[in-house]
């Protein structure tokens, strides 16, 4: 697992490889990624928009940007914590991810950044 703290803001990423869903002669191989942000800030905050970098090794990075997060734009009140469980697919078996989270903080609708912490996705056997 690894973590990343802006602003008050906690997130955590924690990843598998899914074997039964991917497929290596054919260069598919499946990720789930579990993140749990939490909030340890003084203000309540609402999640926006998400922005990753995914690095598959000898293909292209590929960018995805869009509203939320798996459909959702979570409030959360200082102290709570939001989880989600999304999923990547690569071409080689070997790659990672990161990214920011665009948060507003909802008392002055002033918004910021926050890091979503560098993870790798690795099958396992590409790991020796």
């Amino acid at each position: 697992m690894v973590t990343e703290i802006t602003k008050g803001i906690k997130v955590c990423v924690e990843t598998e490889y899914q074997p039964s869903y991917s497929s290596p002669s054919q260069y598919h191989y499946v990720f789930t990624y579990k993140v749990t942000i939490e909030n340890q800030s003084e203000n309540t905050i609402q999640l926006l928009r998400r922005h990753w970098f995914i690095h598959d090794a000898g293909y292209n990075v590929r960018e995805v940007e869009g509203e939320g997060v798996v459909g959702q734009q979570p409030i959360l009140e200082p102290g709570q914590y939001h989880k989600y469980v999304s999923g990547c697919n690569l071409k080689s078996g070997l790659g990672k991810m990161a990214g920011t989270y665009l948060i507003e903080r909802i008392v002055d609708g002033h918004r910021f950044k926050v890091g979503i912490p560098q993870f790798n996705m690795i099958a396992p056997f590409k790991d020796n």
